[in-house]
């Protein structure tokens, strides 16, 4: 596990279907309570070192979305920035895009911030809303950050756009075609995986 995540953090070693299997009771147990005391408890748990931790951090909330309302948005975008990597802030996006419930403004903020985990927040937050994405911010997003050269953001451009194409796939497939200069070539891979030539 250790290996897979580049030696970013140590791991216990509990696969994922155990892991989840064990946070059934306390999971149970927070149903109803307050957003303060769920972010209370993801916090401390994201304290801990093995990465296992933040993995039930990320459990219990996406379990207890709908306790979460816009005014939580900060604390729970604060996650985003400690002990980031790619498994994490793609936990969150789920969370955060639940909880916006197509508000997009929030996340106009965290595509400027100087973090770029942040940026892909911003990116993949619609991540899953089919027909109720905002295909005008997607593509807004996507083209406000098709100039970075960080993979990471590349790669969420691709994947974001990608998702989308499963709803509107000859949408996507024309801002492709009309903004190649503008995307790198990996998001425009990515994003193009299961288009037809036609769109």
């Amino acid at each position: 596990m250790r290996a897979y995540m580049r030696d970013q953090f140590p791991f216990l070693g509990i696969p994922t279907p155990a892991r989840r299997e064990a946070l059934k009771p306390l999971i149970r147990d927070f149903k109803g309570a307050p957003s303060a005391e769920l972010i209370g408890v993801a916090s401390e748990l994201w304290q801990f070192p093995e990465r296992e931790y933040q993995y039930a951090a990320l459990d219990l909330m996406a379990a207890h979305w709908k306790q979460f309302e816009s005014a939580d948005l900060p604390e729970l975008l604060a996650f985003v920035l400690r002990k980031s990597w790619w498994d994490s802030v793609d936990g969150m996006a789920g969370i955060i895009g639940d909880v916006l419930r197509f508000n997009h403004h929030e996340m106009d903020a965290a595509l400027k911030h100087d973090n770029f985990w942040m940026r892909r927040i911003a990116l993949l937050h619609q991540l899953g809303w089919r027909g109720k994405t905002d295909e005008m911010r997607l593509f807004r997003y996507s083209l406000a950050l098709g100039h970075e050269n960080e993979f990471f953001i590349q790669k969420a451009i691709g994947w974001a756009l990608r998702d989308y194409a499963r709803h509107a796939p000859h949408n996507v497939a024309l801002f492709i075609s009309e903004n190649k200069t503008a995307l790198s070539k990996l998001s425009i891979r990515e994003a193009g995986k299961h288009l037809s030539p036609g769109g």
